[in-house]
């Protein structure tokens, strides 16, 4: 898969979000990273790069309601856990099951094309801070 453009900019956005290992960062914190990169990146730049690249098939968005659009660029097909203090993602590497192509057969009128499952929780740090809180 090529990139329609390989311009400074999108290097610079897709090399963030590649090196936010184990971070699901946003666009605002891909603008604060890449501007050490590119100072004169703007950022809207930064949100047409990141719709951009998701459109492309390099970037995953990750979507909460009330929370800003996060990007990864693990492609890999793994599960998220979301910590309900913190609100991070955090990768969880597990056999995925096949719920696709169960549903797809039982509902053959909808075309669907994605499946997402998330697991929620308390991350290990926001249990620690809370076990020292009592």
């Amino acid at each position: 898969m090529g990139m329609k453009r390989l311009t400074k900019q999108r290097k610079a956005v897709l090399e963030v979000v590649r090196h936010a290992r184990g971070h699901h960062p946003d666009a605002a914190w891909v603008y604060s990273e890449v501007r050490k990169a590119v100072p004169s990146i703007s950022l809207g730049t930064v949100y047409r790069t990141l719709d951009a690249l998701t459109e492309e098939g390099y970037l995953v968005p990750l979507s909460r309601p009330g929370e800003a659009l996060r990007y990864e660029a693990n492609l890999d097909g793994h599960l998220h856990m979301v910590c309900r203090n913190c609100n991070e993602f955090f990768d969880i590497v597990h056999p995925l099951p096949d719920l696709l192509s169960g549903v797809k057969a039982k509902y053959p009128e909808f075309d669907i094309d994605n499946v997402q499952v998330e697991y929620q929780g308390v991350c290990p740090k926001c249990r620690d801070r809370l076990e020292r809180v009592k």
